[in-house]
């Protein structure tokens, strides 16, 4: 059996399109979105990370504001530079990109945000409405692995999904959602003992552990979705997950690729936040 790779870029496109549509929609109601990413500090990784975001929403017509701040930025100027993008009615999204410099707080950062605005779906109000189901902002990254998932047209219905990873804003949220798809859902983490034996009983299986070869193909039930959420370097330095992709896709009906596949998406859910959360001013207004 060879896997059929589920395209996040092909995905990605279709998405975007529609984003874009909407977005000149809105404007044309005179309400362009807009999205707000505060970078603090100089990691190499975060700067592309926002690069990418920004240039993505650009070219989809949504109107950007990168801030970037000095890793001497105190707790109180970074909220008070939330606070202001908060009152900013031509902002409908607020993304402060983590990690965050020593010394600051990522929790009171994020709960900071006004959870209008919170469209990275981090937030212990996000949080909350997912766990009970309520309308709001989810996660981009695992709303965009459901996004995949559903792509491939499989029905998660009483289906068992495991989980490898149990991290606020990949791991628990990508169970909650898979849940709510009526998925049967088992977590694992670094503590689960003997992983392959949950692993091989999954239809489903999202790996997102941020180490390699986590997952091999001798862990896989034949026939089992593979969702690779995880971003490594192999011994060359290339781009690779968490799954050993070239056994993997030997056993499993279908598979993520890394980069390629969830990657993508995550951006992608990002600007479709945005664009719900515009929505949503405009009804108010």
């Amino acid at each position: 059996m060879t896997a059929q790779i589920i395209d996040g870029i092909a995905l990605s496109r279709t998405l975007r399109a529609q984003v874009a549509a909407d977005a000149a929609r809105l404007q044309a109601a005179g309400h362009r979105p807009g999205l707000a990413v505060l970078l603090v500090g100089d990691d190499p990784a975060s700067q592309v990370y926002v690069r990418n975001k920004v240039r993505a929403c650009e070219e989809a017509g949504l109107h950007s504001v990168l801030e970037r701040h000095p890793a001497s930025l105190t707790q109180a100027a970074l909220l008070e530079r939330i606070a202001a993008l908060n009152a900013d009615p031509a902002i409908h999204g607020i993304l402060v990109q983590m990690p965050l410099p020593a010394g600051l707080d990522p929790h009171r950062v994020i709960e900071a945000i006004d959870p209008a605005k919170d469209v990275d779906g981090y937030s212990t109000l996000s949080a909350g409405e997912l766990l009970t189901g309520l309308p709001g902002f989810r996660p981009c990254t695992p709303l965009g692995c459901m996004k995949l998932l559903h792509s491939t047209g499989v029905d998660l219905r009483g289906l068992h999904a495991v989980v490898i990873g149990r991290s606020n804003t990949v791991g628990k949220p990508m169970g909650l959602m898979l849940l709510q798809a009526h998925a049967t859902v088992t977590l694992c983490h670094s503590a689960t003992r003997d992983l392959a034996a949950h692993t091989r009983q999954a239809d489903v299986v999202v790996a997102a552990v941020g180490r390699r070869h986590t997952l091999t193909a001798d862990m896989v039930k034949p026939g089992a979705i593979v969702i690779d959420v995880g971003i490594n370097r192999d011994d060359a330095g290339k781009l690779c997950g968490d799954v050993d992709f070239a056994g993997v896709s030997q056993v499993a009906s279908a598979i993520t690729p890394v980069p390629g596949g969830v990657g993508p998406m995550t951006i992608t859910v990002l600007l479709m936040n945005t664009i719900e959360s515009a929505q949503r001013a405009l009804a108010r207004a």
